[in-house]
């Protein structure tokens, strides 16, 4: 237990320990030679106490003090590595759950010293991955390995040299990925197939995620928290570094586009699920349907459901990620998910004893009572119009919206603020009991409206401490609510004396006051049941990436700089087509023959039907362009020709 705490201690860079354990000289070959002996005669003779402390060697040889750089060290390692594969791999009924967990810890403590190349522990992961379900060993072995590396991913920024060591390929992930699914899954089914105590148990410990959980969190909050805290260098504004950056964030979204894509994937397979149980529990006999009916919300959220898909919602929506590309790739995904959650929200409000009391008639009540077809969706139009009916949805600021200073007060301070409440027919102020000031013209004066030009409701300051003025304004800080008209309230707080040496904090608090738009907070809603949250959640974004759909793609740079040539009424009347070499011109037409003499400004001037010639394929019967005479007159001045005069012929 002491050499655990030990190893923990030196996880973190910050201790001493840490420097000190980092300058030990390394341990030579023939010491951990010694060591594989004992440990091979203590396997020979079954002694579990010499085991175990020989894996606890293990650990702390493998973490500070070895480095296999000669052959002879490889090939010592190499043996230290079948030992604990053997021991490992040993039936359940030769060794001790204690003893294995130490060879998962070892062989975790080791593993870039046991599996030296990229490849040898990509092979070891996909081994554990593919078959841990089969064997406890290799199963313990994958939660330590995972646990580990999620906590080492967490601590390291996106780009980082360690950062490609924590983060798996594509390929493990994907793996990770199937487990996690498969786990959520196995979960939501136990609500219907376990006993009505196991089920009691299983609420007790949920919503404890697993290793396989834990580590894919883990990628997902790195990546994302990195996309949206990722900087330049300040000091480094030249075109490398500015390049890298760019190249750096353009990597991070398409790892994120790539993790988002599996994640929604296996969410929907995860709410098919929870679909199919919530339908097979309502059409159940059991006695304790409604208790798994409850406990079902609770159950999803241990899954994937809870753990991933809010947190990945949520980032969806930073600016940083609001893109084409993603909305385009994310957007089937998202209706698909849509619908499987508003539907099954619908299922479980349906049988909830909240909901069934909405619906008092009779028609409807035996309606609720009746069971769903298995290959039911959805419910009837008329029975229940959707999911939101009846719920309550929390109203804005319902928790109240809290406005103070300082505390305490300082010399000179001014303080002001605004709180609107849209919808709020009223507002009503509960002020906190230490409220005070100086004197009682270091006051706050409040305003029924958005400013201080806006009617003035009341004005509270000074204390009756014994200190300063030794009186309030009025009859004092109120002890009750304070009503304001309106949905907007303005605090206007001033500290216009000086503080005198014998005044306390106390005297000189300041105020605190919360702001609610109805009386009390009784009747405050304490959220949205998870599955109407998430299905919320989802349409929100869905409608999101709709509106980035709908936008396509943004403006570049050299259409803004072509904005005047592509709104000119004269190119976009051409006829273009494209030449060979993918060039896009304007198409030629033959010159029209003869040309009048002149020329009449003021109306709109057309060839003779009689010259003008179609051009070859199709034909669009374009108007020509009337130019207006000041920019005839342009044209002219700039060509250096003059207006063309008619001249009478002399007989």
């Amino acid at each position: 237990m002491c050499i655990h705490q030990l190893n923990l201690l030196a996880a973190s860079n910050n201790l001493p320990i840490t420097n000190f354990l980092g300058k030990q000289h390394p341990i030579e070959a023939h010491h951990l030679s010694s060591i594989c002996d004992i440990m091979e005669k203590a396997m020979v003779n079954g002694d579990t106490c010499i085991i175990r402390c020989i894996l606890v060697v293990f650990q702390v040889v493998f973490k500070f003090f070895f480095s296999p750089q000669t052959e002879r060290n490889r090939d010592i390692v190499r043996r230290s590595g079948l030992l604990l594969w053997q021991l490992l791999m040993a039936p359940r009924d030769q060794i001790c759950s204690e003893i294995q967990k130490e060879v998962c810890l070892a062989i975790s403590s080791g593993l870039n010293i046991l599996y030296p190349g990229e490849a040898e522990i990509n092979n070891l992961l996909k081994l554990v991955l593919t078959e841990g379900e089969r064997n406890s060993g290799l199963s313990q072995l994958r939660d330590v390995i995972l646990t580990n590396l999620a906590e080492q991913l967490q601590n390291n920024r996106f780009g980082s040299e360690d950062d490609e060591h924590y983060r798996l390929n594509d390929e493990l992930l994907h793996y990770i990925l199937k487990i996690v699914v498969r786990e959520s899954c196995v979960l939501i089914t136990k609500c219907q197939t376990v006993s009505k105590d196991d089920f009691q148990r299983l609420l007790s410990t949920v919503p404890a995620a697993s290793s396989c959980l834990r580590y894919l969190m883990a990628v997902q909050n790195h990546l994302l928290s990195n996309t949206i805290l990722i900087k330049p260098d300040d000091n480094d504004d030249s075109d490398s570094s500015l390049q890298g950056e760019t190249l750096k964030v353009q990597e991070l979204k398409t790892s994120i586009l790539s993790l988002a894509t599996q994640i929604l994937t296996g969410c929907d397979e995860v709410l098919e699920m929870l679909q199919q149980v919530t339908t097979a529990l309502i059409n159940s006999d059991i006695s304790d349907r409604e208790q798994r009916l409850k406990g079902l919300e609770q159950i999803t959220k241990a899954t994937m459901l809870g753990h991933l898909l809010p947190v990945l919602l949520t980032s969806l929506m930073h600016p940083n990620l609001q893109t084409l590309t993603m909305a385009d790739a994310l957007m089937p995904q998202l209706v698909q998910l849509v619908l499987y959650t508003s539907q099954t929200a619908l299922l479980l409000k349906t049988q909830s004893p909240v909901f069934s009391e909405l619906n008092s008639s009779p028609a409807g009540a035996s309606e609720q009572k009746g069971k769903l077809l298995p290959d039911e969706r959805m419910l009837e139009e008329k029975e229940e119009p959707g999911f939101l009916t009846g719920l309550k949805i929390p109203a804005p600021w319902a928790a109240g919206k809290t406005v103070e200073t300082v505390h305490p007060v300082r010399d000179n301070y001014k303080f002001k603020e605004t709180v609107h409440i849209p919808g709020a027919r009223c507002l009503y102020l509960r002020f906190d009991n230490r409220c005070s000031s100086q004197y009682d013209y270091d006051k706050l004066v409040i305003y029924a409206g958005p400013n201080t030009n806006s009617r003035k409701v009341a004005e509270y300051g000074g204390n009756t401490l014994g200190y300063g003025s030794r009186s309030v304004l009025g009859t004092g800080w109120p002890k009750d609510l304070v009503k304001v008209e309106g949905d907007t309230v303005t605090f206007s707080f001033e500290m216009r004396s000086g503080r005198e040496h014998n005044t306390p904090d106390k005297a000189m608090w300041g105020f605190a006051c919360t702001v609610r738009a109805q009386e009390s907070s009784e009747d405050v809603s304490g959220g949205l049941p998870f599955l109407v949250d998430l299905a919320l959640g989802l349409s929100v974004l869905a409608c999101s990436m709709l509106r980035i759909l709908y936008n396509g793609p943004e403006i570049t740079k050299d259409e803004e700089t072509c904005q005047e040539l592509l709104r000119s009424k004269l190119l976009q009347r051409c006829q273009w087509q494209v030449e060979a070499n993918g060039v896009i011109s304007p198409a030629l037409t033959p010159s029209p023959s003869p040309l009048p003499l002149t020329i009449e400004e003021d109306r709109e001037f057309t060839y003779p039907s009689d010259v003008l010639v179609p051009p070859v394929g199709h034909y669009f019967d374009l108007p020509r362009i009337r130019l207006p005479p000041g920019i005839m007159i342009k044209l002219r001045e700039i060509s250096g020709r003059a207006r063309p005069q008619f001249r009478p012929s002399i007989k």
